[in-house]
C-alpha cells in the first residue's frame, strides 16, 4: 500500500540535490505504525564539509549581504508563498513521519509562513545608531552578520523551527547549513525545495540529514562555521557548548523544560482544564514548553484533578491520519522511556489517577494520556522532563508556596497561572523565574513574542524581534573628521 510519500529523499547542499558521500541510507519510520515508509541519504562527515564549504563560498561572495534589505525581505515571502503550494504534501509528511494529527500538520503550513513573512517584514529595519562624540567626531554602529550558521533542530517541530531560524540567519546576510532531525527530516527537505523555486542563492541554505553523534557532532565542531543554533536535551546541549567553546563560537541554546502552572483558588476551572489539558496532550505532549506540572490550591485540587482525568480519558488516541485527537510519540525508545518514568512516579507513592501505559492494540508508538496525583515537589518525576502525554498535579497552600514548587526545577522556559485577579497575575509573574509566563491560557503569545529559557533551559532568544540579535554582532566605526 503507498504511503503518499517519495521512496528517497536527498540532501540538499550548494543549491543541489545529492547522495550520501558514502552513499549510505537512512530509513524514516512512521510512529503511528512502526514501518519504515522511505528513505534518506544519511549524512557523513564529507557532506558536512561540502555543505560549510558552500554557506562560506556564498557568505564570501556577499550575495546576501549586497541584496538590498528589502530584497532578503521579498525573498522570504517568496519562499513562505512557495510552502503553500506544497501545503499537502508538507501535511501528510508531518502525519507519517512526526506523528502529528492532520489538524495539527495543516496548521504548520500557516504558522511557518507568518515566522517567514514575519521577519521578512524586519529584514528592513534593522538599524544601527549614531553616537555623539562631539565636534570634529562621528562615530556609528552597524549589526554585522555572523556568517556560517550551523543550526540544528529538533524532531518535534521542524518546520516551523528550522523555518524561523533560518529566516533569522538570511534576512541578516548570514548563510545555513541546518542538521535536519533522522526521526523527521522529510518536511525541511520540503522547505529546501521552496526555497530553491523562491530563488535562494545557492549555497546560502543548505540542509543535510545525518545522525547526530555523526553529522551533528561534525557540524558544531566544524572549524569553518562562526555561530550555531541548537533546540534539544539539556544533555546534547552541554555538548555542542563543549564544542562551541574550543573555538569561542556564539550560541543560541533552547534546551527543554518542566513548566509548571500554578492554579489559585479563584481561577474559571472550566478555562483551567481546557488550557492545561491543551498544554500537556497537544502532540502527545513532545513539545519542550509543555504544561507537564499543574499547581493547584488544595482548595480546588481534587475538582481539578477530575476535571483533568475527564479531558484526558475523552481524548481520542490513535494515527492522525485517520482524524485522531492525540498521535503518537516519535519513537519505541521514547515510549519506553515515558513508560518508565510512570512505573518509577507509582513506585515514589504517586496517584496514577490514569493512564501510565501503552495504548493497547494499537501497533505504533501510542502513550495513554495521563494524569498524577498526590505528588510531591521532590519527586523525580515532578523534577524531569517526560516529554509525553503526562501531568503531574501537585498541592499548594500559600502563593510563597506555589512559587517556590514552580521555580524548583533546575528549567526556566516557561511558567503560566491562573486567576482572576489581576494583581495576583502581575505579582506572581514577576517572580516566576522562567522565559515566558503565561496568564490564563497556556501557550499565550505568538510569533512576535520572543521565546527561550533561564537556567538550565538555555539563553538567547527565539521569535520575536529579540531573535534577530542573536544573528548579529555590533560593529562600531569611529571616524576623526
Amino acid at each position: 500500500m503507498s504511503t503518499g510519500i517519495r521512496s528517497y529523499w536527498k540532501n540538499y547542499i550548494a543549491g543541489k540535490w545529492v547522495d550520501a558521500s558514502n552513499g549510505g541510507r537512512l530509513p524514516v519510520t512512521d510512529p503511528a505504525t512502526g514501518q519504515t515508509i522511505c528513505e534518506v541519504a544519511r549524512g557523513t562527515t564529507e557532506d558536512i564539509d561540502a555543505a560549510v564549504a558552500a554557506a562560506r563560498a556564498c557568505f564570501a561572495s556577499r550575495a546576501l549581504q549586497l541584496m538590498p534589505p528589502h530584497e532578503r525581505g521579498a525573498l522570504m515571502f517568496r519562499i513562505a508563498d512557495e510552502l503553500e503550494k506544497a501545503a499537502d504534501e508538507i501535511a501528510l509528511v508531518e502525519c507519517r513521519d512526526n506523528g502529528k494529527t492532520l489538524k495539527n500538520g495543516h496548521g504548520e503550513i500557516p504558522l511557518t509562513r507568518r515566522y517567514l513573512r514575519y521577519y521578512g517584514g524586519l529584514a528592513d529595519k534593522l538599524e544601527g545608531r549614531q553616537i555623539p562624540l562631539g565636534d570634529g567626531m562621528l562615530d556609528y554602529t552597524v549589526l554585522a552578520p555572523y556568517g556560517v550558521s550551523a543550526q540544528i533542530v529538533p524532531w518535534n517541530g521542524p518546520l516551523p523551527v528550522g523555518a524561523r531560524s533560518i529566516a533569522c540567519a538570511l534576512v541578516t546576510g548570514n548563510t545555513v547549513v541546518l542538521k535536519s532531525p533522522e526521526d523527521s527530516p522529510l518536511s525541511l527537505f520540503l522547505f529546501a525545495e521552496a526555497c530553491e523555486r523562491a530563488g535562494v542563492p545557492a549555497g546560502a541554505v543548505n540542509i543535510v540529514c545525518g545522525i547526530g553523534s555523526e553529522a551533528g557532532a561534525a557540524l558544531v565542531a566544524h572549524d569553518d562555521i562562526d555561530h550555531i543554533v541548537f533546540t534539544g536535551s539539556v544533555e546534547t546541549g552541554k555538548s555542542v557548548l563543549r564544542a562551541a567553546a574550543e573555538r569561542v563560537v556564539p550560541c543560541v541554546m533552547e534546551l527543554g523544560g518542566k513548566s509548571g502552572g500554578i492554579v489559585f483558588p479563584d481561577a474559571d476551572l472550566d478555562q483551567v482544564a481546557e488550557s492545561a489539558a491543551a498544554g500537556i496532550f497537544k502532540h502527545a505532549g513532545q513539545i519542550c514548553s509543555a504544561g507537564s506540572r499543574l499547581i493547584v490550591h488544595r482548595s480546588v485540587y481534587d475538582d481539578v484533578v477530575a476535571r483533568l482525568v475527564a479531558k484526558a480519558k475523552a481524548l481520542d488516541v490513535g494515527p492522525g491520519i485517520e482524524g485522531h485527537t492525540m498521535g503518537p510519540l516519535i519513537s519505541a525508545q521514547q515510549l519506553e522511556r515515558v513508560i518508565a518514568l510512570c512505573r518509577f512516579g507509582v513506585e515514589e507513592g504517586a496517584t496514577l489517577a490514569t493512564g501510565g501505559d501503552r495504548v493497547a492494540g494499537l501497533d505504533g508508538y501510542f502513550m495513554t494520556p495521563t494524569v498524577f496525583a498526590d505528588v510531591r515537589p521532590d519527586m523525580r518525576i515532578a523534577q524531569d522532563e517526560f516529554f509525553g502525554p503526562v501531568v503531574v498535579v501537585i498541592p499548594f497552600d500559600t502563593t510563597d508556596e506555589a512559587i517556590e514548587i514552580a521555580n524548583g526545577t533546575d528549567y526556566g522556559l516557561a511558567a503560566g497561572l491562573y486567576t482572576r485577579d489581576l494583581s495576583t497575575a502581575h505579582v506572581v509573574a514577576d517572580r516566576l523565574v522562567a522565559g515566558q509566563v503565561y496568564v490564563n491560557q497556556w501557550w499565550a503569545g505568538g510569533v512576535e513574542t520572543p521565546f527561550g529559557g533561564m537556567k538550565r533551559s538555555g539563553y538567547g532568544r527565539e521569535k520575536g524581534q529579540e531573535a534577530l540579535l542573536g544573528y548579529v554582532q555590533t560593529k562600531n566605526v569611529g571616524i576623526r573628521l
